[in-house]
């Protein structure tokens, strides 16, 4: 501990120490002036600073400051580009600081398991060394600015329904080799000086209260030395979550869980010394960000670099007969569709950031040589009927010679607090593209959105460009690919399955109410697909570009992958070239992915160029994690190296004998799914088998009276005023849906599923611990009694606010 921070410790009260342990408001940290503590501000990214001046919210509902939005998470992962990856964090990193933002609360790299979790666009990746090697560099990016990043949510956030009770169930293997691999690499090999933990039970514990994760794991196992600090109202226990490492708590509750840390030291329930832990971290964080007079951000420089960003990260998903670039002289374009015009181009919910300009794509098209024969949107967001524009659009494109179709998700599909029903594109966005097909012009759609969505007219249409989620600069840089003033440089992060069915998890995820058991284990996004040899619309790390490349010459050893790459085509461009480790026998005989990628590099040549590419291999390259042992551990055996342009696209292959004393990594006879790869089949006794336990149960227990530990959601179908309470919840969110306020309706979720016990926290001091037993007996059909209770609580928490101190 530095000398000034013990000094600062040794002249602090039990209460002052406490006090540090929450927010003074809804982004700041307490100041204790007598000892010169200064209050710092923790505010909302990850691909923007959302720091608001007026009535704060961590719901994305209130405005905040303008600043640079560029592409999310999931966006720039398809550049597969960690230099690209510091620079957009270290321009944050300047806006934070000239903004005197201590913490900015990002990057997300939570896996993503399933295409309908609500927040896949903020998070990186299905494979966790793409999120994690990634995310580092991000985190360098940003703290080179002298601002904090915080790596979030730790850990297990793998979907927004019910999202601050739901217990992910998951294996010890998977938990390892997939949903914390991720953020070690992130922590240890980007410095991340915050964790944010999140809502989620991790096996049946509160990760926020979670030893295992937050003491062994994160602190002893992975080395990290910084604070912790909880999602917003994300605090279960407030002293086990100190004990399990949880240094802050935001936002302010008001001085009610400070009361129960005092009382827990004073009755002997909390170690006094491991409050001092929790507080050090508190002051060596406010050390490492102290605001100094940082000069304001170049936010036109940090435009160019956002349009930088998108077009490095567009991804080529096809391109028939080379339809694209398109070249003046091409003929008349018509562009249809809403989101040309209105572009799509970041989500929604926490993250929600307020540009400080935004470019469209149609006035990028008309700013260009091309011939744009007019613009029709075509549709309406949110799935609304419209026969007169629809009939609009398709007059546009049989008067010209080809079609810019801009299709996509809408603001209402995915946001924070809520996961999507389905895979599908809107209905009518669906039937606007058959009728445009059907008229004969050369299609090419334009998608926007942040996680996969089914295309069944893929093979129908001439050329698809998916720019994802592109930031205020997506406009430009889709346009800048479309006429080939720059080339796709993406290539996917994720898998685009056929349809949701084919998804590993889709048997499991989100159909039950306490919790989301992972039966898909280790068998997530391309390591399932390639483990059963299921068809996949567009497999991991594809991506087209304008020029083609061939491979040659590759040696590799235990720690490097060596090879040629030369562009063969008749234009610059770049390539990601991917390595793949192929485990013995795991196709048929192992409880083990087929190949998993284990490095990755990116190169830009000139037509005819050529340079030898040298790939370091992960750490991990050849083990596998050893629930035995509860360690990673070398499997022995010859393992083939495979170099390609996707998970399925594999050019190279050579051979390395790898030494070690063989272990199994599970029984065949009571894992036969695991084993096989099936894993839609596993069924709860093999799931179980896996775990080593019993699992718990998957729904909430009927009939029994709701305690401060359930969730406002559990009121469903009680009758009654808890009944009355969930009515009116979800009816705000049909009417403010038919008011077309997605980002409003949609955060009425965050209410359904908040604990009752967190309504005080969460008041600001308006409701307190009395008023909640009176709340809890009205929706436990006691409601006179209740009702009684909760004025006679109000009237006494009156009196108290308004008391006038007596005078010396």
């Amino acid at each position: 501990m530095p000398e000034r921070v013990q000094h600062l410790l040794d002249q602090l009260t039990l209460a002052e120490k406490a006090s540090l342990m929450s927010g003074a408001n809804f982004w700041n940290t307490k100041a204790i002036p007598r000892v010169g503590i200064p209050s710092i501000m923790l505010t909302d990214g990850p691909h923007g600073l959302r720091k608001q001046g007026g009535a704060a919210d961590h719901l994305g509902l209130n405005a905040s400051i303008p600043a640079t939005c560029f592409p999310t998470a999931a966006t720039l992962a398809n550049s597969w580009d960690p230099v690209l990856l510091r620079r957009v964090g270290e321009a944050l990193g300047t806006e934070a600081a000239a903004e005197q933002v201590s913490v900015l609360l990002g990057p997300g790299l939570n896996i993503k398991r399933n295409p309908l979790a609500g927040r896949n666009f903020e998070y990186f990746s299905e494979d966790p060394l793409l999120s994690g090697t990634l995310a580092a560099s991000f985190i360098s990016g940003v703290q080179s600015r002298g601002v904090a990043a915080s790596a979030k949510h730790f850990a297990v956030n793998s979907q927004e329904t019910h999202r601050m009770s739901i217990d992910e169930v998951v294996d010890e293997r998977a938990l390892h080799e997939l949903y914390l691999e991720g953020f070690r690499l992130a922590i240890t090999g980007g410095d991340a000086w915050t964790v944010m933990s999140s809502y989620n039970r991790v096996n049946g514990t509160y990760a926020n209260e979670n030893q295992e994760l937050m003491q062994q794991v994160l602190r002893r196992r992975w080395g990290f030395d910084g604070l912790v600090v909880t999602d917003w109202g994300g605090s279960n226990d407030r002293v086990a979550g100190l004990i399990a490492g949880n240094a802050l708590e935001m936002p302010s509750t008001n001085g009610v869980t400070d009361q129960e840390i005092v009382r827990a030291v004073e009755a002997g329930l909390l170690d006094e010394a491991v409050l001092d832990a929790r507080v050090a971290e508190v002051l060596e964080l406010i050390e490492r960000t102290a605001p100094g007079d940082a000069a304001p951000a170049d936010l036109d420089a940090h435009h160019e670099l956002a349009v930088e960003a998108a077009r490095a990260s567009v991804v080529l998903l096809a391109n028939r007969d080379r339809t694209l670039p398109l070249a003046p002289g091409r003929g008349r374009v018509a562009v249809i569709g809403d989101f040309a015009e209105t572009p799509r181009y970041q989500g929604a919910g926490s993250s929600l950031v307020n540009p400080t300009r935004v470019d469209s794509a149609l006035d990028a098209l008309r700013a260009s040589a091309l011939d744009v024969a007019g613009f029709e949107p075509g549709f309406t967001r949110m799935d609304g009927s419209s026969k007169r524009l629809r009939r609009r659009a398709l007059e546009l494109a049989k008067g010209s010679d080809v079609v810019l179709l801009f299709l996509g998700l809408d603001e209402s599909a995915e946001a924070e607090a809520v996961d999507r029903t389905h895979m599908r594109l809107a209905r009518n966005q669906l039937d606007l593209a058959e009728e445009l097909i059907a008229v004969g012009r050369p299609v090419v759609v334009v998608l926007a959105g942040g996680s996969p969505v089914e295309l069944p007219f893929a093979d129908r249409v001439d050329a698809i460009v998916h720019g994802y989620l592109g930031g205020q600069g997506g406009g430009r840089a889709i346009v800048d690919v479309l006429t080939g003033a720059s080339e796709p440089g993406g290539k996917l992060a994720e898998t685009y399955p056929l349809r949701y069915s084919d998804v590993a998890s889709s048997t499991t995820f989100r159909l039950t109410e306490a919790t989301s058991e992972h039966r898909d284990s280790i068998y997530l996004g391309y390591r399932y697909y390639d483990k059963i040899g299921a068809p996949v619309r567009y497999p991991f790390g594809h991506g087209l570009g304008y020029t083609e490349f061939a491979y040659a010459d590759l040696v590799v050893d235990e720690t490097t992958a060596r090879l040629t790459v030369t562009n063969t085509g008749e234009r610059a461009g770049s390539e990601i070239v991917q390595v793949y480790v192929e485990a013995p026998d795991a196709a048929n005989g192992e409880f083990r992915a087929p190949r998993e990628l284990r490095g990755f590099a990116k190169v830009r040549l000139e037509p005819g160029e050529h340079a030898r590419v040298e790939v370091t291999l992960a750490e991990h390259a050849f083990s596998a994690y050893d629930v035995g042992t509860h360690d990673w551990r070398t499997v022995p055996g010859s393992y083939a190296v495979l170099a390609g342009a996707s998970s399925r696209d594999i050019r190279l292959r050579a051979t390395i004998g790898i030494e070690g004393e063989a272990w199994s990594l599970g029984d065949a006879a009571d894992l036969p799914h695991y084993v096989s790869g099936h894993v839609q089949s596993a069924g709860a006794g093999e799931f179980e088998a896996l775990l080593g336990r019993s699992l718990p149960a998957a729904d909430w227990p009927a009939n029994r009276p709701l305690t401060r530990d359930d969730i406002i959601a559990q009121t469903k179908g009680r009758g009654g005023f808890g009944g009355l309470l969930y009515r009116l919840i979800t009816t705000s969110h049909r009417v403010l849906m038919l008011l077309k306020r997605p980002h409003a309706a949609n955060n009425t979720y965050f209410a359904l599923d908040l604990p009752f016990r967190s309504i005080p926290r969460l008041s600001g001091g308006a409701f307190d611990e009395d008023m909640l037993d009176g709340l809890l007996l009205m929706v436990n059909r006691h409601f006179f009694r209740g009702t009684r209770r909760l004025i006679s609580a109000a009237w006494k928490l009156r009196a108290r606010n308004t008391r006038i101190p007596k005078a010396n």
